[in-house]
């Protein structure tokens, strides 16, 4: 019987940096236990002594508790709002913006913007900073590989222009992949990049606690530049942005209030 799950949070929080607590415990708890006896355990303190030894569990733990789920131009018209009203308005103040996706999880979404900016600047004027917690998701996307179905959302041209065909799947071109610069972040314990005229960090935030997202909501504010915008996922509108002194522009964008 599954037991002592506050000792295993405390374990993975100094084996890992990550803080279970700051997890919706019902939603969080309900995946790892499935998880653990998945793999024939009945135990958490048997399956932490088996996490430490076998990095094979180890990463499929991870990746399973940072949930990557993500395609290219999710939510399409979110994309539309964009690339019409966000991003010009954005440049009409910095031509070359700095820009970050936070939790960018297997890389669509980082590259997704890099071909939208494509269509207002050379891909040699911008890098996007792309960042997640999990180690094995920024591979997969730095390799820059994708099925066919990760694609069905994103404009036809960018497929012809951006992709070369490799078996079954696509990869990517080196043009876009140099636009990107990967790297490992935890959003609830590491420091934000600072000045950002563009943040992306779109459908993980409902996996965190109110206190969680309200710390990270106001880490958000103070990374922004004075017309900087936050674009969040769809599941995700802030209640009563005021709070965090941000404001709302369009429906899932916002802004610094002050």
């Amino acid at each position: 019987m599954l037991d002592n799950y506050e000792g295993f949070k405390e374990k993975i929080l100094k084996l890992t940096g990550i803080d279970l607590s700051s997890y919706k415990e019902r939603q969080m708890r309900r995946r790892i236990d499935s998880l653990i006896r998945r793999n024939n355990y009945d135990d958490y303190d048997l399956y932490f002594k088996a996490l430490t030894r076998n990095p094979d569990l180890y990463n499929e733990f991870i990746n399973y508790l940072t949930i990557n789920v993500s395609e290219f131009y999710r939510n399409p018209d979110q994309w539309s709002i964009l690339e019409n009203e966000i991003l010009p308005e954005i440049m009409k103040y910095n031509k070359r913006p700095k820009v970050w996706s936070a939790a960018c999880s297997t890389g669509e979404e980082p590259y997704s913007l890099a071909m939208m900016m494509s269509k207002f600047i050379d891909l040699s004027s911008f890098r996007i900073l792309a960042t997640d917690i999990d180690d094995g998701a920024v591979n997969k996307a730095k390799r820059g590989v994708y099925s066919p179905k990760s694609l069905e959302n994103l404009p036809s041209n960018f497929i012809d222009r951006f992709f070369i065909k490799s078996g079954d799947n696509y990869e990517i071109s080196e043009r876009i992949k140099n636009c990107i610069e990967f790297k490992h972040h935890n959003l609830l314990v590491d420091k934000y990049p600072e000045n950002c005229d563009l943040i992306l960090c779109r459908n993980v935030m409902i996996y965190f606690t109110e206190e969680a997202k309200a710390e990270m909501y106001h880490n958000f504010r103070k990374s922004l530049s004075s017309n900087g915008v936050l674009f969040v996922g769809s599941t995700e509108q802030i209640i009563l942005p005021n709070r965090y002194k941000l404001k709302s522009i369009r429906t899932f964008f916002y802004k610094r209030s002050e």
